[in-house]
Protein backbone atom coordinates (compact mmCIF):
# COMPACT_ATOMS: atom_id res chain seq x y z
CA UNK A 1 0.00 0.00 0.00
CA UNK A 2 1.41 3.29 -0.69
CA UNK A 3 2.25 5.89 1.94
CA UNK A 4 -0.43 8.46 1.22
CA UNK A 5 -3.56 5.27 0.45
CA UNK A 6 -2.24 4.21 4.16
CA UNK A 7 -2.16 8.16 5.35
CA UNK A 8 -5.61 8.58 4.16
CA UNK A 9 -6.79 5.70 5.70
CA UNK A 10 -5.63 5.90 9.04
CA UNK A 11 -6.83 9.40 9.29
CA UNK A 12 -10.25 8.16 8.05
CA UNK A 13 -9.90 5.73 11.03
CA UNK A 14 -9.18 7.97 13.72
CA UNK A 15 -11.89 10.28 13.11
CA UNK A 16 -14.37 6.95 12.85
CA UNK A 17 -13.42 5.82 16.30
CA UNK A 18 -12.32 8.89 18.17
CA UNK A 19 -8.98 7.82 18.11
CA UNK A 20 -5.71 8.51 16.74
CA UNK A 21 -5.79 4.25 15.86
CA UNK A 22 -4.40 1.03 16.85
CA UNK A 23 -2.41 -1.83 15.41
CA UNK A 24 -4.59 -5.26 16.06
CA UNK A 25 -1.95 -5.99 18.87
CA UNK A 26 -3.12 -2.94 20.72
CA UNK A 27 -0.26 -0.74 20.23
CA UNK A 28 -1.25 2.80 19.57
CA UNK A 29 -0.43 4.25 16.00
CA UNK A 30 -0.77 8.06 15.26
CA UNK A 31 -2.20 8.72 11.72
CA UNK A 32 0.28 10.71 9.53
CA UNK A 33 -0.42 14.15 9.28
CA UNK A 34 -2.07 15.55 6.43
CA UNK A 35 0.65 17.42 4.51
CA UNK A 36 -0.26 21.06 3.27
CA UNK A 37 1.53 23.21 0.22
CA UNK A 38 1.07 26.42 -0.15
CA UNK A 39 2.36 28.48 -3.51
CA UNK A 40 2.89 31.93 -2.79
CA UNK A 41 2.96 34.62 -6.37
CA UNK A 42 5.01 37.32 -3.88
CA UNK A 43 6.96 36.98 -0.53
CA UNK A 44 5.27 36.44 2.93
CA UNK A 45 6.81 40.07 3.77
CA UNK A 46 4.99 41.72 0.86
CA UNK A 47 2.37 43.16 3.59
CA UNK A 48 -0.78 42.39 0.90
CA UNK A 49 -1.82 39.42 -0.81
CA UNK A 50 0.56 36.75 -0.22
CA UNK A 51 1.13 38.09 3.73
CA UNK A 52 -2.29 36.87 4.10
CA UNK A 53 -2.14 34.03 2.59
CA UNK A 54 0.85 33.17 4.94
CA UNK A 55 -1.15 34.03 8.02
CA UNK A 56 -4.00 31.78 6.81
CA UNK A 57 -1.37 28.85 6.60
CA UNK A 58 -0.02 29.91 10.13
CA UNK A 59 -3.91 30.13 11.65
CA UNK A 60 -4.34 26.53 9.75
CA UNK A 61 -1.67 25.09 12.03
CA UNK A 62 -2.76 26.73 15.14
CA UNK A 63 -5.81 25.39 14.21
CA UNK A 64 -5.54 21.82 13.49
CA UNK A 65 -2.08 20.95 15.52
CA UNK A 66 -0.35 17.73 14.75
CA UNK A 67 -3.04 17.00 12.76
CA UNK A 68 -1.28 18.97 9.75
CA UNK A 69 2.14 19.51 8.52
CA UNK A 70 2.96 22.74 6.44
CA UNK A 71 4.61 24.35 4.41
CA UNK A 72 5.22 27.10 1.70
CA UNK A 73 7.23 27.90 -1.74
CA UNK A 74 7.01 31.85 -1.73
CA UNK A 75 8.27 34.34 -4.91
CA UNK A 76 7.08 31.98 -7.82
CA UNK A 77 6.37 33.16 -10.91
CA UNK A 78 3.01 32.43 -12.94
CA UNK A 79 3.61 30.23 -15.72
CA UNK A 80 6.36 27.08 -16.19
CA UNK A 81 7.86 27.99 -12.70
CA UNK A 82 4.11 27.37 -11.25
CA UNK A 83 4.12 24.10 -12.89
CA UNK A 84 7.24 22.95 -11.79
CA UNK A 85 6.90 23.90 -8.25
CA UNK A 86 3.28 22.34 -7.58
CA UNK A 87 4.31 19.09 -9.74
CA UNK A 88 7.05 18.87 -7.06
CA UNK A 89 4.79 19.25 -4.31
CA UNK A 90 2.64 16.00 -5.54
CA UNK A 91 5.48 14.47 -6.06
CA UNK A 92 6.94 14.96 -2.55
CA UNK A 93 3.62 13.68 -0.78
CA UNK A 94 1.82 16.11 -0.24
CA UNK A 95 -2.08 15.38 0.40
CA UNK A 96 -3.76 19.28 -0.15
CA UNK A 97 -1.59 22.20 -2.29
CA UNK A 98 -3.23 25.55 -2.30
CA UNK A 99 -2.03 27.64 -5.43
CA UNK A 100 -2.80 31.53 -4.60
CA UNK A 101 -2.36 33.05 -7.93
CA UNK A 102 -4.71 33.81 -10.68
CA UNK A 103 -1.99 32.69 -13.30
CA UNK A 104 -1.46 29.44 -11.81
CA UNK A 105 -4.13 28.13 -12.98
CA UNK A 106 -3.87 26.49 -16.02
CA UNK A 107 -0.34 25.02 -13.85
CA UNK A 108 -2.50 23.87 -11.10
CA UNK A 109 -5.27 22.11 -13.62
CA UNK A 110 -2.55 20.47 -15.59
CA UNK A 111 -0.81 18.68 -12.59
CA UNK A 112 -3.89 17.88 -10.49
CA UNK A 113 -5.18 15.58 -13.65
CA UNK A 114 -1.43 13.86 -13.32
CA UNK A 115 -1.71 13.50 -9.92
CA UNK A 116 -5.63 12.14 -9.05
CA UNK A 117 -5.15 11.14 -5.49
CA UNK A 118 -3.73 14.84 -4.45
CA UNK A 119 -6.40 17.84 -3.88
CA UNK A 120 -5.91 20.78 -4.86
CA UNK A 121 -7.22 24.40 -4.39
CA UNK A 122 -6.64 26.88 -6.29
CA UNK A 123 -7.37 30.99 -5.66
CA UNK A 124 -9.27 33.45 -7.71
CA UNK A 125 -9.15 30.94 -10.87
CA UNK A 126 -12.49 29.16 -12.27
CA UNK A 127 -11.14 25.85 -13.56
CA UNK A 128 -12.37 22.76 -11.32
CA UNK A 129 -11.45 18.94 -11.58
CA UNK A 130 -12.67 16.00 -9.92
CA UNK A 131 -9.59 16.68 -7.17
CA UNK A 132 -9.34 20.66 -8.16
CA UNK A 133 -12.14 23.52 -6.26
CA UNK A 134 -11.00 27.22 -6.22
CA UNK A 135 -11.78 29.90 -4.10
CA UNK A 136 -11.69 33.67 -3.71
CA UNK A 137 -12.42 36.69 -2.00
CA UNK A 138 -15.46 38.94 -3.04
CA UNK A 139 -13.69 42.23 -3.02
CA UNK A 140 -15.70 44.11 -5.12
CA UNK A 141 -18.16 44.10 -2.01
CA UNK A 142 -14.93 46.09 -0.35
CA UNK A 143 -14.18 47.86 -3.20
CA UNK A 144 -17.76 49.05 -3.48
CA UNK A 145 -17.80 50.34 0.16
CA UNK A 146 -14.20 52.01 -0.39
CA UNK A 147 -15.95 53.67 -4.10
CA UNK A 148 -18.55 55.19 -1.57
CA UNK A 149 -15.44 56.83 0.88
CA UNK A 150 -13.86 58.19 -1.93
CA UNK A 151 -16.67 59.59 -3.16
CA UNK A 152 -17.31 61.47 0.60
CA UNK A 153 -13.89 62.43 1.01
CA UNK A 154 -12.73 63.27 -2.85
CA UNK A 155 -12.49 66.86 -3.53
CA UNK A 156 -11.08 66.72 -7.36
CA UNK A 157 -13.43 64.14 -8.07
CA UNK A 158 -10.51 62.60 -9.29
CA UNK A 159 -9.59 58.50 -8.19
CA UNK A 160 -6.60 56.87 -8.93
CA UNK A 161 -6.33 52.97 -9.46
CA UNK A 162 -2.95 50.56 -9.31
CA UNK A 163 -3.67 47.77 -11.45
CA UNK A 164 -2.16 44.48 -11.72
CA UNK A 165 -3.24 42.52 -14.99
CA UNK A 166 -6.83 42.82 -16.70
CA UNK A 167 -8.50 39.81 -15.41
CA UNK A 168 -11.92 39.67 -14.10
CA UNK A 169 -11.25 40.08 -10.42
CA UNK A 170 -9.12 43.05 -10.92
CA UNK A 171 -11.86 44.64 -13.70
CA UNK A 172 -14.80 44.09 -11.61
CA UNK A 173 -13.25 45.50 -8.81
CA UNK A 174 -12.69 48.82 -10.56
CA UNK A 175 -16.07 48.60 -12.13
CA UNK A 176 -17.40 48.46 -8.31
CA UNK A 177 -15.55 51.53 -7.56
CA UNK A 178 -17.49 53.57 -10.42
CA UNK A 179 -21.08 52.31 -9.61
CA UNK A 180 -20.50 53.51 -6.29
CA UNK A 181 -19.05 56.91 -7.55
CA UNK A 182 -22.16 57.24 -9.80
CA UNK A 183 -24.20 56.79 -7.15
CA UNK A 184 -22.60 58.90 -4.34
CA UNK A 185 -20.57 61.44 -6.37
CA UNK A 186 -21.77 61.56 -9.82
CA UNK A 187 -19.26 63.04 -12.24
CA UNK A 188 -16.16 61.20 -9.94
CA UNK A 189 -13.95 60.06 -12.51
CA UNK A 190 -11.75 56.95 -11.80
CA UNK A 191 -8.06 56.99 -13.45
CA UNK A 192 -6.24 53.57 -13.92
CA UNK A 193 -2.32 52.44 -14.33
CA UNK A 194 -1.58 49.08 -15.15
CA UNK A 195 1.68 48.12 -13.78
CA UNK A 196 1.44 44.32 -15.34
CA UNK A 197 3.06 42.82 -11.94
CA UNK A 198 1.29 41.58 -8.30
CA UNK A 199 4.45 43.08 -6.17
CA UNK A 200 6.85 45.69 -7.89
CA UNK A 201 6.70 48.41 -5.35
CA UNK A 202 8.89 50.87 -7.26
CA UNK A 203 6.56 50.74 -10.42
CA UNK A 204 3.48 50.31 -7.74
CA UNK A 205 5.11 53.78 -6.30
CA UNK A 206 5.73 55.32 -9.46
CA UNK A 207 2.25 54.55 -10.54
CA UNK A 208 0.66 56.64 -7.48
CA UNK A 209 2.67 59.86 -7.97
CA UNK A 210 1.16 59.80 -11.37
CA UNK A 211 -1.63 59.27 -10.52
CA UNK A 212 -1.37 61.83 -7.60
CA UNK A 213 0.23 64.36 -10.62
CA UNK A 214 -3.21 64.56 -12.37
CA UNK A 215 -5.31 65.61 -9.65
CA UNK A 216 -5.88 62.37 -8.01
CA UNK A 217 -6.76 62.63 -3.99
CA UNK A 218 -7.75 58.52 -3.23
CA UNK A 219 -5.52 56.14 -4.29
CA UNK A 220 -6.60 52.28 -4.55
CA UNK A 221 -4.12 49.42 -5.43
CA UNK A 222 -4.74 45.73 -6.47
CA UNK A 223 -1.35 45.61 -6.02
CA UNK A 224 0.72 43.46 -2.99
CA UNK A 225 2.88 46.58 -1.61
CA UNK A 226 2.38 49.21 0.85
CA UNK A 227 4.29 51.31 -1.52
CA UNK A 228 0.95 53.30 -2.82
CA UNK A 229 -0.08 53.61 0.62
CA UNK A 230 3.18 55.36 1.87
CA UNK A 231 3.46 57.88 -1.79
CA UNK A 232 -0.23 58.37 -0.49
CA UNK A 233 1.05 59.71 2.93
CA UNK A 234 3.97 61.68 1.48
CA UNK A 235 1.62 63.78 -0.99
CA UNK A 236 -1.06 64.39 1.43
CA UNK A 237 -3.70 62.17 -0.37
CA UNK A 238 -6.24 59.60 1.06
CA UNK A 239 -5.72 55.86 -0.24
CA UNK A 240 -7.36 52.67 0.26
CA UNK A 241 -5.41 49.39 1.70
CA UNK A 242 -6.05 46.24 -0.52
CA UNK A 243 -5.81 42.52 0.83
CA UNK A 244 -4.62 43.41 4.65
CA UNK A 245 -4.98 46.59 7.03
CA UNK A 246 -2.50 48.85 5.57
CA UNK A 247 -3.40 51.44 7.86
CA UNK A 248 -0.08 51.92 10.12
CA UNK A 249 1.88 52.40 6.36
CA UNK A 250 0.06 55.97 5.74
CA UNK A 251 -1.72 56.31 9.25
CA UNK A 252 -3.29 59.82 7.82
CA UNK A 253 -4.10 58.13 4.71
CA UNK A 254 -5.79 54.71 4.56
CA UNK A 255 -9.57 55.58 4.70
CA UNK A 256 -9.83 52.07 4.79
CA UNK A 257 -8.64 48.83 4.06
CA UNK A 258 -10.00 45.50 2.19
CA UNK A 259 -8.58 42.48 4.58
CA UNK A 260 -8.26 39.17 3.60
CA UNK A 261 -9.27 36.31 5.96
CA UNK A 262 -8.07 33.19 4.46
CA UNK A 263 -7.61 30.66 7.51
CA UNK A 264 -10.88 29.91 8.26
CA UNK A 265 -11.33 28.02 4.88
CA UNK A 266 -7.47 27.00 5.16
CA UNK A 267 -8.94 24.51 7.87
CA UNK A 268 -12.11 23.91 6.55
CA UNK A 269 -10.89 22.56 3.56
CA UNK A 270 -7.94 20.71 6.00
CA UNK A 271 -10.75 19.39 7.83
CA UNK A 272 -12.85 17.96 4.50
CA UNK A 273 -9.65 16.31 3.59
CA UNK A 274 -8.90 14.57 6.73
CA UNK A 275 -11.98 13.04 6.99
CA UNK A 276 -13.03 12.28 3.55
CA UNK A 277 -16.15 14.89 2.82
CA UNK A 278 -13.61 17.11 0.73
CA UNK A 279 -15.60 17.66 -2.74
CA UNK A 280 -14.65 20.59 -5.54
CA UNK A 281 -16.79 23.77 -5.22
CA UNK A 282 -16.33 27.31 -5.98
CA UNK A 283 -16.36 28.94 -3.17
CA UNK A 284 -16.57 33.02 -2.88
CA UNK A 285 -16.18 34.58 0.65
CA UNK A 286 -17.52 37.99 1.30
CA UNK A 287 -18.54 40.34 4.09
CA UNK A 288 -21.33 37.38 5.09
CA UNK A 289 -18.51 34.87 5.59
CA UNK A 290 -15.85 37.62 7.31
CA UNK A 291 -13.37 36.34 4.22
CA UNK A 292 -13.13 40.29 4.13
CA UNK A 293 -13.38 42.89 6.32
CA UNK A 294 -12.95 46.90 5.97
CA UNK A 295 -11.68 48.46 9.73
CA UNK A 296 -12.69 52.56 8.85
CA UNK A 297 -10.43 55.21 9.89
CA UNK A 298 -11.11 57.76 11.98
CA UNK A 299 -10.43 59.90 9.14
CA UNK A 300 -13.32 59.76 8.16
CA UNK A 301 -16.39 61.79 9.65
CA UNK A 302 -18.65 60.36 12.37
CA UNK A 303 -21.63 60.36 9.92
CA UNK A 304 -20.27 59.09 6.74
CA UNK A 305 -18.65 56.03 8.71
CA UNK A 306 -21.80 55.24 10.18
CA UNK A 307 -23.52 55.17 6.48
CA UNK A 308 -20.43 52.89 5.34
CA UNK A 309 -21.32 50.30 8.03
CA UNK A 310 -24.81 50.28 6.97
CA UNK A 311 -24.24 49.16 3.46
CA UNK A 312 -21.84 46.88 4.68
CA UNK A 313 -24.53 45.71 6.99
CA UNK A 314 -26.61 45.14 3.88
CA UNK A 315 -24.57 43.68 2.03
CA UNK A 316 -23.85 41.54 4.36
CA UNK A 317 -27.06 40.34 5.16
CA UNK A 318 -27.81 40.04 1.25
CA UNK A 319 -30.47 42.96 1.31
CA UNK A 320 -28.11 45.05 -1.20
CA UNK A 321 -25.67 43.50 -4.34
CA UNK A 322 -23.11 45.89 -5.80
CA UNK A 323 -23.77 44.59 -9.50
CA UNK A 324 -27.47 44.92 -9.37
CA UNK A 325 -28.95 46.19 -12.88
CA UNK A 326 -29.82 47.89 -14.92
CA UNK A 327 -25.71 48.12 -15.59
CA UNK A 328 -24.53 49.21 -18.82
CA UNK A 329 -20.86 49.17 -20.25
CA UNK A 330 -19.34 51.72 -21.81
CA UNK A 331 -20.60 51.33 -25.33
CA UNK A 332 -24.08 51.77 -23.33
CA UNK A 333 -25.05 48.06 -23.72
CA UNK A 334 -27.28 46.68 -21.11
CA UNK A 335 -24.70 44.29 -19.30
CA UNK A 336 -27.07 43.58 -16.58
CA UNK A 337 -30.76 44.09 -16.91
CA UNK A 338 -32.54 46.32 -14.45
CA UNK A 339 -33.62 44.22 -11.01
CA UNK A 340 -31.31 41.52 -12.04
CA UNK A 341 -28.39 40.49 -9.96
CA UNK A 342 -24.97 39.61 -11.08
CA UNK A 343 -24.49 35.44 -11.01
CA UNK A 344 -20.92 34.12 -10.08
CA UNK A 345 -20.49 32.96 -13.63
CA UNK A 346 -21.05 36.97 -14.55
CA UNK A 347 -18.64 38.10 -12.40
CA UNK A 348 -16.12 35.56 -12.97
CA UNK A 349 -16.15 36.55 -16.55
CA UNK A 350 -16.16 40.02 -16.55
CA UNK A 351 -14.60 41.44 -18.83
CA UNK A 352 -15.78 44.99 -19.96
CA UNK A 353 -15.67 48.53 -17.69
CA UNK A 354 -18.98 50.06 -16.88
CA UNK A 355 -20.40 52.85 -18.25
CA UNK A 356 -18.93 56.35 -16.42
CA UNK A 357 -15.31 54.54 -17.43
CA UNK A 358 -13.53 57.04 -19.74
CA UNK A 359 -10.41 54.81 -19.67
CA UNK A 360 -9.56 52.05 -22.65
CA UNK A 361 -9.20 48.34 -21.33
CA UNK A 362 -5.87 46.63 -22.24
CA UNK A 363 -6.63 43.92 -24.70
Amino acid sequence: MQKKSRSALLRSLAVAIGFTGATSAGIAIAADPLKVGFVYVGPIGDHGWTYQHEMGRQYLEKELGEQVETTFVENVAEGADAERVIRNMAKGGYDLIFTTSFGYMNPTLKVAKQFPKVTFEHATGYKQAKNLGTYLSRSYEGRYVGGFLAAKMTKSKKIGYIASFPIPEVIRDINAIQLALDKYNPGTEIKVVWVNSWFDPGKEADAANALIDQGVDVVFQHTDSPAPIQAAERRGVYSVGYASDMAHFGPKAVLTSIVNDWGPHYSKSAKAVIDGSWKPQDFWGGLAEETISLPISDLVPAEVKTEAEQIIASIRSGEFHPFTGPIKDQSGTVRIADGVTASNGDLASMDYYVNGISAELPK
